[in-house]
This record gives C-alpha cells, sequence and structure tokens, in this order.
C-alpha cells in the first residue's frame, strides 16, 4: 500500500504535467525524459555531487569503522563504553545531528578560534562550496560510524579463535594474521556494510536540508534534494517523478552491480 501503489502512480505521474493541485493531469508521453536527458545541468550537477558524497562515505565510513571496530574487540577496560559512546550519534535523528553541526560550524568554531586563534577554526565551513561539500560528508560519517562499528564487531566476533591460533603457531604476525586471516573471513561483513552505506549515501537528504539546504547556490543539492525541489517546491510534480524514476534504476543498477561483484569475491575467498 505504501511502497507499490506510490511507485507506481510516480510511474503514471512521470508522463504527465501536473502542478500538484490541478484535477487532472496533462498527459505529455516522455516529454519529460526527453527534457531530463538531453541536458538538465541541475540534474547532472545533483548526480555528481551525490556520487562524490557516496565515494567517499563509503571509503571513510567502512575504513574507520573497521579500524574502530578492531580497536574495540580488543580486551581494553573502557570498550562497552566506547562502544555505546560511538553508537549515540546514530540514534539520533539526522535532522537534529545537521542542526546540532550547522550550530557548531558557525558559532561553536567561532567561539573556539577566539580561545585558540586557530585559523582553520574561522573558516566558512559551510559558505564556501568545496567545505560545505567536506563538511556533509564528516558529518555522515560522524553520524553513522557506530552502526557500521556494531556491524564489524558482530563479524569479528564470529572469527574463530581457533583459525587465529594456528596462524599465530604458523608464524604470521599481527599484520599478517589480520589481512590474511581475519579479513578474509570478515568478507560477508563487508559486503554487508558496503551494502548499506551505498545505499543510505544515495538516499542522502535531511543531513543536507538541515546544515545547508543545498547552498552556498546549489553546490551541494543531492539528487534527492533536487526531486524535492523540483516536485515540493516548483510545483512540477510530473518533472520530479520523472527524476525519481531515473534515479531509481541508477541506484538499482549500481547496488546489483557492488553486491554481485562483493558476493563473487566472498565466494573466491
Amino acid at each position: 500500500l505504501v511502497i507499490y501503489i506510490p511507485f507506481v502512480l510516480s510511474g503514471f505521474y512521470s508522463l504527465t504535467k501536473w502542478n500538484g493541485i490541478a484535477k487532472e493531469p496533462e498527459f505529455i508521453g516522455l516529454e519529460n525524459f526527453i527534457q531530463l536527458f538531453s541536458g538538465d545541468k541541475g540534474f547532472l550537477q545533483s548526480l555528481l555531487f551525490t556520487g562524490k558524497y557516496t565515494l567517499l562515505f563509503m571509503i571513510f565510513a567502512n575504513v574507520l569503522a573497521l579500524a574502530l571496530a578492531v580497536l574495540l574487540t580488543k580486551k581494553i577496560k573502557s570498550a562497552n563504553m566506547l562502544r555505546g559512546f560511538f553508537f549515540i550519534p546514530y540514534i539520533m535523528s539526522m535532522t537534529i545531528v545537521g542542526f546540532i553541526w550547522k550550530f557548531i560550524f558557525s558559532q561553536g568554531f567561532a567561539k573556539l578560534f577566539e580561545m585558540t586563534q586557530l585559523e582553520f577554526l574561522n573558516l566558512s565551513w559551510l559558505g564556501n562550496p568545496d567545505l560545505a561539500f567536506y563538511s556533509i560528508v564528516f558529518v555522515g560519517i560522524w553520524q553513522s560510524v557506530g552502526f557500521y562499528i556494531v556491524l564489524y564487531i558482530a563479524g569479528l566476533q564470529a572469527v574463530p579463535q581457533d583459525v587465529q591460533e594456528a596462524a599465530i603457531v604458523d608464524g604470521a604476525n599481527g599484520v599478517q594474521k589480520f589481512f590474511r586471516v581475519i579479513l578474509p573471513l570478515l568478507a560477508p561483513s563487508i559486503t554487508t556494510c558496503i551494502f548499506m552505506s551505498l545505499t543510505n549515501s544515495l538516499k542522502v537528504f535531511d543531513i543536507i536540508l538541515a546544515l545547508t539546504k543545498g547552498g552556498p547556490g546549489s553546490s551541494t543539492y543531492s539528487v534527492t534534494l533536487d526531486i524535492y525541489r523540483e516536485a515540493f517546491q516548483n510545483n512540477n510534480y510530473g518533472y520530479g517523478a520523472a527524476k525519481s524514476l531515473v534515479f531509481f534504476v541508477v541506484i538499482l543498477v549500481l547496488t546489483q552491480l557492488v553486491l554481485k561483484g562483493f558476493k563473487s569475491r566472498e565466494v573466491e575467498l
């Protein structure tokens, strides 16, 4: 009811010209798709932004989460407390996280600059297009890394202890044991985390809306935010629906390729 019927209706509206108010949408066939593929610079820019964000988010979120998970599975006294500490941001709303960091970037850093005179604190983190992009990536990773840490910890704890002991007996040092024994056995967890980080980063929306609202200018518009702007701000529901269907196909192809690639890698390992 809440997924398939709206999805079918979106397919119908993508073939129409409708402002969301008129009783009957005007059927225009494939004109929305022709307009989209003939060179919609705004959509292409948002697609490029989303691709860059997804790539950086996937790499840094997974590398950082795996490194922290390895650290937190060691026998240290504060391990349980640190696990909870890293997981707390994940249970918070992304909108709330966005507003918290917007305050930190604008006013918090300004106060710290007055106290420390560190130049990087005085930069326009949300006013400069390049810095705004990296600020969004940083906040996205900060909010979600705890979730991936939990998944990696579960995978690390499932690695048989006798296999690790056998590697040590065979003369493997810590680095060799991790890369040649633990990491291959961690392949299912890596596949899950890569897949989850891919889908979550492609759908990025609320954190951008809270932090920059797509600015400065239109430099931080993601595809989802561009679709939202087209449909609910420009009242062009037909064109917005066409964009959403194209983006659905992009997500479907990317996720299937990544999932297939990592699954085949699991079999080889």
